[in-house]
């Protein structure tokens, strides 16, 4: 069954929280509240755009060089 587009603040996390903000305090820094969703919805817009790519080369394996 196919999903309906949702809205951006509504979407499936892609991103391991507790990942990003370990690597950001690895870096001596800190995280502000909305940054995943930021990075969620970058994600998103990413993989949308690679999709896009994939399906006008006619081609249904979305491949890194895609991205």
């Amino acid at each position: 069954m196919a999903k309906k587009k949702q809205g951006k603040s509504n979407r499936e996390s892609l991103v391991v929280g507790s990942k990003v903000r370990a690597y950001i305090g690895e870096q001596g820094m800190r995280m502000d509240g909305q940054l995943l969703e930021a990075l969620n919805n970058k994600v998103y817009e990413i993989l949308d755009a690679a999709i896009e790519r994939c399906k006008q080369n006619g081609r249904a394996t979305v491949r890194p060089h895609d991205l």
